[in-house]
């Protein structure tokens, strides 16, 4: 759709310039909500701002037409330095992305009415605040994660920051409004290592999110109600649960599709073959991994288990031996994620817990086996556990190396579809299921938000 419309036609159109932070976990949830924005209303486009390298990786994916890319030259560090440096990345995100994109609002014909930016990219809102453009918060974790940073301070007036998470990591944190009894050692990971070194910068974004005029959350309403009702009371600006934002959209049209043809994925006809629930789906994202050592531990628990699998890794020629599949398994460098979690033989999910992943296993109603390794996944994996009761934590505490008898014990249990245990979090997972398809539904309550937001946006727009 060409942006350059009549000047009559522009004025009645909300213009979004929508800047996600440049990390695929927040890439796609962004996209997830500009598609459905456009396609809840005729009056709305997307510009959608990525650097070149990111338009080089997502530009060719399809998208409805008033959704147009725009890109900023490549400010910060490539992809795969992010993981080297993360610190450094982080840094250059934060200053380095703000002139190109403010130089790139003085280019486009069609003026921006609302930018819809990452929460972590806070300067979106000086240039909001700046140029008198409404600016949407959109974070891309959980809402109790967003508390704990909001509400950081008490951590501090409470002795629990700074601490030595082996003394003290067992200590709960009961004082933060919305937000269950948490330990210490279940908070982000912001004690030490890489999330010390960026700790100060996200809690300068932090500082700035009061200044924007929506907050915009990626979950549903009733997956973390009391934490989003602690926030609406304390905050003056309109809150909004849009979630799920995965692209089960496309699910449907996805699965009609391959129906009909005879081309489906190898992986797919390998699931189609397989008895139902039986399966069990590795991923441990894109952006962090394990160790060399754990690893080594994880395959060859996960091969003398016994339980049927797929995993999918882009590095596997570094780790899958000969004879490491036989007839029981599948290895493969990517699959749609979505599509296998709701597939039949599917029966659970091992996973690094970010939330994009968490909120799949959700929709598709699979329990979790929890393996997280940094930042918000630690408070994802307890809320798992813990709070939804729809999976098992495998590592007890954040740096233990977990050996392969215990990785094959627990994924025979995990996989046992007659135990009592299995049965309990098979039954919270298809109640939850139920839940997230609820809210979607048109008068739900993400789908209402949804079409709130589109209206709020609207209202305000100066013709």
């Amino acid at each position: 759709m060409d942006l350059s419309r009549s000047q009559a036609g522009a004025a009645r159109m909300a213009h979004v310039m929508a800047i996600p932070y440049p990390g695929r976990g927040h890439i796609n949830p962004m996209m997830n909500f500009c598609k459905l924005l456009v396609s809840n209303t005729t009056d709305v486009l997307v510009t959608f701002v990525v650097t070149e390298e990111w338009l080089g990786f997502i530009g060719s994916e399809p998208k409805p037409d008033a959704v147009q890319f725009a890109s900023i030259p490549n400010v910060i560090p490539s992809e795969r330095a992010r993981a080297e440096n993360f610190p450094m990345f982080i840094e250059a995100v934060m200053t380095k992305m703000e002139a190109p994109v403010e130089q790139l609002l003085d280019r486009l014909e069609l003026p921006v009415t609302t930018i819809l930016a990452d929460t972590y990219l806070f300067w979106a809102v000086r240039i909001g605040n700046k140029r008198k453009i409404q600016v949407g918060s959109f974070w891309t974790m959980s809402v109790s994660v967003f508390s704990v940073f909001h509400h950081f301070d008490l951590l501090a007036q409470n002795n629990h920051f700074p601490i030595d998470l082996a003394e003290r990591g067992d200590e709960l944190v009961d004082y933060i409004p919305g937000l269950p009894p948490t330990r210490l050692v279940d908070l982000p990971t912001f004690f030490e290592g890489k999330g010390r070194a960026t700790l100060n910068r996200a809690l300068e974004c932090f500082s700035w999110m009061p200044k924007a005029q929506y907050i915009i959350f990626t979950t549903f309403y009733k997956l973390e109600a009391r934490a989003v009702d602690a926030l609406k009371a304390e905050l003056a600006l309109p809150i909004y649960t849009v979630g799920p934002l995965i692209p089960y959209m496309e699910l449907k049209a996805k699965s009609s599709l391959s129906a009909s043809r005879n081309d489906r994925p190898d992986y797919v006809r390998w699931l189609d073959s397989q008895p139902e629930a039986s399966v069990l789906y590795f991923s441990l994202g894109s952006f962090l991994s394990v160790s060399s050592d754990q690893m080594e531990e994880l395959t060859a628990g996960v091969r003398s288990s016994g339980v049927r699998f797929l995993w999918v890794s882009r590095d596997s020629d570094s780790w899958v031996k000969d004879g490491f599949c036989g007839d029981r398994g599948r290895v493969v460098p990517w699959c749609d994620q979505l599509k296998v979690l709701n597939h039949s033989a599917v029966g659970g999910f091992w996973t690094h817990c970010g939330l994009n992943s968490t909120l799949e296993a959700v929709f598709a109603g699979v329990p979790m086996l929890a393996f997280p390794i940094f930042w918000d996944q630690i408070p994802n994996c307890k809320q798992v556990e813990q709070d939804w009761k729809i999976g098992w934590r495998v590592k007890k505490s954040r740096d233990e190396l977990v050996p392969r008898q215990a990785i094959a014990e627990i994924v025979q249990r995990f996989m046992d579809l007659d135990s009592e245990d299995g049965k309990a979090i098979r039954k919270m997972a298809s109640e939850l299921q139920q839940a997230c398809g609820q809210a979607i539904l048109n008068g739900g309550s993400s789908h209402s938000d949804i079409n709130a937001f589109i209206g709020d946006i609207s209202k305000k727009i100066i013709c």
